[in-house]
């Protein structure tokens, strides 16, 4: 009975408790580099990804691929990023049959991880017919921490 006794006031006192660590979210700050579609029918090589960029060299790689057929570059807020302060992150999606697709972003952290909320988003009403290819590229302060996509 003793025993009993001890058992049940042991667990209500770990249930009681509230020894859990909780890791919450912080929003990151995310500067907008570019966020549109690729028209070059899949041409420019891009397979549906989530890529974080950290260097000048892999950066360059990727504007070449993405101007490969129109220069989209034209158009970005900035290309001369400066990565010993900032991580650039780029999501691509799958080449679409139409127009009207995007792609949103929403960047936290804890204290263990970067998270990326990626949300896809589909066309309302009627959409141009032509071959598109959605994206959306960021860039958002340096961090040591491994990036997570959700």
């Amino acid at each position: 009975m003793k025993y009993l006794i001890f058992v049940l006031v042991l667990t209500f006192s770990v249930l009681s408790c509230n020894n859990t660590v909780q890791s919450s979210q912080e929003p990151v700050t995310t500067t907008l580099i570019s966020k549109g579609e690729l028209y070059g029918n899949g041409a420019e090589g891009i397979l549906s990804s989530q890529r974080v960029i950290n260097d000048t060299s892999a950066w360059n790689s990727l504007l070449d691929q993405m101007n490969s057929v129109n220069t989209v570059s034209d158009s970005f807020s900035e290309i001369d990023i400066n990565f010993s302060e900032f991580t650039v992150i780029a999501v691509f999606d799958d080449i679409k049959g139409n127009g009207g697709y995007g792609i949103d972003l929403a960047v936290s952290s804890t204290n263990e991880t970067i998270i990326v909320d990626v949300t896809h988003l589909s066309p309302e009403g009627n959409a141009i017919t032509v071959m598109t290819q959605p994206y959306h590229i960021i860039k958002i302060p340096k961090a040591l921490l491994p990036v997570v996509f959700n």
